[in-house]
């Protein structure tokens, strides 16, 4: 899901010149495979299986990759922050090597879709680093760095790095890479689309049904019968696997800028808090910076400009900034575990299979579930499946996680409902909104710039929380499962897969 008009588009939908455009579904159709979702999970696994000859149709609800692919940081790499340390204590030395391995395979299987259809992506290859300021974080970089050379990977500790400010200490992994996550994505779309495969924009996918020695996914253009169908929606809309309540969403922020000075050009996180992002890439022919963090869960902050805000006053106080010219922000799923789900959607049934959960590291986590669904399809046995299943049930790591953001959850179901809003649809300023009470019904209103006032229901059409205003993105968004809506209720990002419905205020 996603669109091309967000308030604040991304650096990599801003300068993606003359993308290719595909057609809707027109009527009912027949495939090997359904893919729906066309990020960089559903398209690799889509690439990959037409590669061994099988007849792909993938299905999306808005552009190829204008949702959470288009508004990555994009980063390709296996070094996801505190990830190795944290991944051997839960899972254990090996545990942590699956997980360094997937995401290896990810990475190399970019690069070489990128190499043998030549698509121009700005892949470059760079040093990643996960840093810290603090000197009370010190023996976390170190225990990173045991963790990453116990497991084989070429790590590093350092403390000297190519940023414009002093860092405590830091692990450097080598050879890891970035890239323009849409020009790549749309580049291997072309390649799925023809020769008995086909790639559907605005085609939304509403429902999915195993029948048994088939599958049937019903659109909004027409019904799509295959023999196994692969969810690559962020997080599953047809959710037998209870995926929403193993995982929650988080939103981050995002800014590129040109400088007066050199760019850094290795792959930063920092592990303090707030998380800060730092990588390189080019607008213009010219070398940019581009510079995240900010992150909370979605629904969840009262004012988001307000990040915006924190991100450039960080951004000005340590890079000589001559000029934003990006903002943008993005969400993603973490599971309860912290390691992403890949494979059937439920147990027991091998039609429906699902990839969700990355944890912000969606590029390099994406690929690999690819290659995981790919493979599962194709019946050959994959190293990391095991590690990665989607019906694991890893009690001692998770429970805890578990039972917190599902209370949260059920507090803002009941909290949210309960709350009530004394203003009136008058007393709306112009950029303002809010969930009133209008009659005897509650009614979720926004009064844009010119006065005009579009309201809507506030009820959520996944499973009925009371949806919040974003103030930087004019957006509806769901506390509890992280489904987002335009201002006139359309659907934006699932989970939902339905409009809000809309409703008559007088103002």
């Amino acid at each position: 899901m996603g669109s091309l008009h967000e308030t604040n588009p991304s650096l990599w939908v801003g300068t993606t010149a003359d993308p290719p455009r595909f057609h809707e579904l027109h009527g009912d159709a027949t495939a090997d495979v359904v893919v729906v979702g066309a990020g960089i999970a559903g398209l690799t696994a889509a690439a990959l299986l037409k590669e061994q000859g099988r007849r792909v149709v993938v299905v999306e609800s808005g552009p190829v990759a204008a949702g959470v692919t288009g508004y990555t940081t994009a980063k390709l790499t296996t070094l996801h922050g505190l990830v190795f340390d944290d991944l051997a204590r839960a899972f254990g030395d090996d545990g942590a090597r699956t997980y360094a391995d997937a995401n290896l395979a990810g990475m190399a299987t970019v690069a070489d879709l990128a190499s043998r259809h030549g698509i121009d992506c700005d892949l470059e290859t760079r040093a990643a680093y996960s840093y810290t300021v603090d000197p009370s974080v010190v023996d976390k970089i170190t225990a990173e760095v045991a963790a990453a050379q116990r497991i084989g990977l070429l790590a590093e500790f350092v403390t000297e790095t190519d940023l414009p400010y002093r860092v405590e200490a830091a692990i450097r992994l080598p050879d890891q890479a970035q890239f323009h996550p849409r020009k790549f994505c749309l580049g291997l779309a072309r390649t799925i689309d023809g020769g008995g495969s086909a790639v559907f924009e605005h085609t939304r996918a509403t429902s999915i049904h195993d029948e048994g020695d088939h599958c049937t996914v019903e659109t909004d253009h027409g019904t799509l019968t295959a023999g196994h169908v692969i969810q690559a929606t962020h997080l599953p809309f047809s959710d037998t696997g209870g995926f929403f309540a193993r995982t929650h969403p988080e939103r981050s922020y995002v800014l590129s800028a040109r400088l007066d000075g050199p760019v850094p050009h290795g792959m930063y996180l920092s592990v303090d808090s707030p998380t800060r992002s730092v990588r390189s890439a080019r607008m213009d022919g010219e070398e940019v910076v581009v510079l995240g963090g900010e992150g909370h869960k979605v629904g969840q902050d009262p004012d988001t400009r307000a990040r915006y805000t924190a991100l450039e006053d960080w951004a000005r106080a340590n890079f000589p900034i001559r000029s934003v010219d990006y903002r943008w922000s993005a969400q993603d799923y973490v599971t309860v575990d912290h390691v992403p789900f890949v494979g059937p959607a439920s147990p027991g049934r091998d039609r429906v299979l699902v990839a969700t959960g990355f944890k912000k590291w969606g590029m390099s986590n994406g690929s690999a579930a690819g290659i995981m669904l790919a493979d599962r399809i194709a019946g050959r046995d994959n190293p990391w499946a095991g590690f990665f299943d989607s019906n694991r049930l890893n009690p001692k790591q998770s429970v805890k996680d578990l039972v917190a953001a599902n209370a949260n959850v059920v507090k803002r179901f009941v909290g949210d409902r309960l709350r009530t809003e004394t203003r009136t649809v008058d007393d709306l300023d112009p950029g303002d909104a809010a969930v009133l009470v209008v009659g005897s019904e509650r009614v979720a209103a926004y009064r844009d710039e010119a006065g005009r006032v579009h309201a809507v229901s506030p009820v959520c059409t996944h499973m009925g929380c009371t949806v919040t205003w974003n103030t930087a993105e004019t957006t509806w968004d769901c506390p509890c499962h992280g489904s987002r809506f335009t201002c006139d209720g359309a659907v934006i990002q699932g989970p939902a897969v339905k409009d809000l419905e809309p409703r008559q205020v007088h103002a």
